[in-house]
């Protein structure tokens, strides 16, 4: 009689006569420190599960092996951690995951010096607007880096990185066995990047000033040229003379919260950050996504000022996101949890958000007198730099007003196109995630830009070209 068959999960140390059928699901080389090579390998049984187990198996020289069919066992899988659970500290450290995400911005690059080896530090965010620190170390950093700097490659990076190390709500690559895929043609990744909106899927992933400044390579552009970038820079004074929507660039301080009816937050999209049409029913998002149940985003008013010079800035789901470290369902659980539940009850993790010297880019909207972030930096080098160099009184000349980045095609030019609009700059650098712009008028009238894509983000006409005359 055939002895039968058991599952990983009932393996012990009670015995060495277990007899598995598994399907090998990854497998690496791994060299220890004499040099002696071996093979290491992850393998699933039939019941498809991942298993928290102390015990490994070790092959003897008693160990047989042989192929056979195995129709019930899936060739491939992956077993994605949740972003909310490693956020909220519901994760094992001696437990290896799979992640998937795509990459929202570039904090920190390490390049390979004597006694430093490369280590890439990114955010990864997922479809629900979670965002967690992932280091990218030695090979897997230097991958991702020859993918970045590819020029063919272009738009969103999505990464899958498989048995990843989990710590303190960040994850990293193990030192043997994981795998980086990037922007791979495998469904896993196609599908999670079908699922992004459509104007995030064109949309590079950008390097916080930090980063930039730690590494020799990339653009020839400085942080500063890049933020500034087809943008007008002023300073906050002059914002109430602007009758149309423009994008701009200015240096001011948070300074209080604009309290609203709608409060701090409004319920979206699982996937997008598009407006739910009834916080307590499903629905079909505009985004393809079917939503079971909204999930509470950030929209917090915040009146900016400098000098004697105030105006209210919308600062977004990604952006207070990126600033506070939790996403605003996190927050708004925990506060149901302990009794509150009134919307207009601000918590005070939110006061993270004042009392900031920034520099900011936005869409200036004087219909609705308000001014929508787009990018932000409250580095104060980068801020300094900004604010002495750039901004500019309005006692200045118009040449002067119009500050631009030289034409990567021809440094020598010296006319430039001044776009009232932003979002398609081939290589806009940025500190912080760009903005979702679901804007709420202050007569109650919603309009939703994100919904309907990028076009609408457009909404001004490019201005004529400007002559930059040489300075005396």
């Amino acid at each position: 009689m055939s002895r039968k068959i058991d599952y990983v999960k009932d393996i012990n140390d009670s015995k060495e006569t277990w007899r598995l059928a598994v399907r090998i699901m990854d497998v690496w080389s791994v060299v220890n420190n004499k040099g002696i090579e071996h093979l290491e390998m992850v393998v699933m049984d039939s019941l498809w599960k991942v298993c928290d187990h102390s015990k490994k198996f070790v092959f003897l020289g008693g160990t047989t092996m042989k192929a056979i069919e195995l129709q019930n066992i899936p060739p491939k899988g992956y077993f994605f951690k949740d972003f909310g659970e490693i956020l909220q500290g519901k994760c094992k450290t001696d437990r290896l995951e799979d992640i998937i995400g795509t990459i929202s911005e570039i904090n920190h690059i390490q390049s390979n010096t004597p006694g430093k080896k490369v280590v890439v530090s990114v955010v990864l965010k997922d479809l629900k607007g979670n965002c967690i620190n992932c280091n990218l170390w030695e090979i897997y950093g230097s991958k991702f880096l020859a993918y970045y700097n590819d020029p063919k490659n272009n738009g969103a990076i999505v990464i899958l990185l498989t048995h990843a190390m989990v710590k303190d709500g960040q994850v990293s690559n193990a030192w043997s066995g994981s795998k980086l895929l990037i922007n791979e043609d495998i469904p896993e990744i196609q599908d999670f990047m079908s699922k992004l909106p459509t104007n995030e899927q064109k949309e590079k992933p950008t390097q916080s000033a930090k980063s930039l400044s730690n590494w020799s390579g990339g653009s020839q552009y400085s942080p500063v040229e890049r933020f500034v970038h087809n943008a007008k820079c002023m300073s906050l004074s002059q914002f109430c003379k602007i009758k149309h929507e423009t994008l701009c660039v200015t240096v001011a301080t948070t300074l209080k919260f604009a309290v609203s009816k709608y409060g701090w937050f409004y319920y979206g999209c699982t996937r997008c950050s598009s407006k739910a049409p009834n916080p307590e029913k499903a629905y079909e998002c505009s985004c393809g996504q079917k939503v079971e149940q909204p999930i509470p985003r950030y929209k917090i008013e915040i009146y900016v000022s400098n000098g004697e010079s105030k105006y209210r800035f919308v600062f977004w789901d990604s952006k207070c996101a990126a600033i506070l470290g939790m996403t605003a369902e996190f927050i708004h659980t925990s506060m149901v949890e302990n009794g509150e539940d009134d919307p207009m009850v601000y918590p005070d993790e939110l006061e993270m958000l004042l009392n900031k010297k920034m520099a900011f880019r936005v869409k200036v909207q004087p219909t609705f007198s308000q001014a929508s972030v787009w990018k932000l930096c409250d580095d104060e080098a980068f801020v300094k730099e900004i604010e002495n160099d750039y901004i500019v009184e309005d006692n200045q000349s118009k040449t002067e007003y119009a500050k631009l980045v030289p034409n990567k095609k021809n440094l020598e030019t010296s006319a430039q196109t001044l776009s009232a609009s932003g979002e398609n700059d081939p290589e806009s650098i940025i500190v912080m995630t760009p903005a979702k712009d679901v804007v709420i008028a202050d007569k109650g009238e919603e309009v939703d830009f994100e919904a309907s894509g990028t076009t609408q983000l457009s909404g001004t006409k490019p201005s004529k070209k400007l002559k930059i005359e040489p300075s005396s």
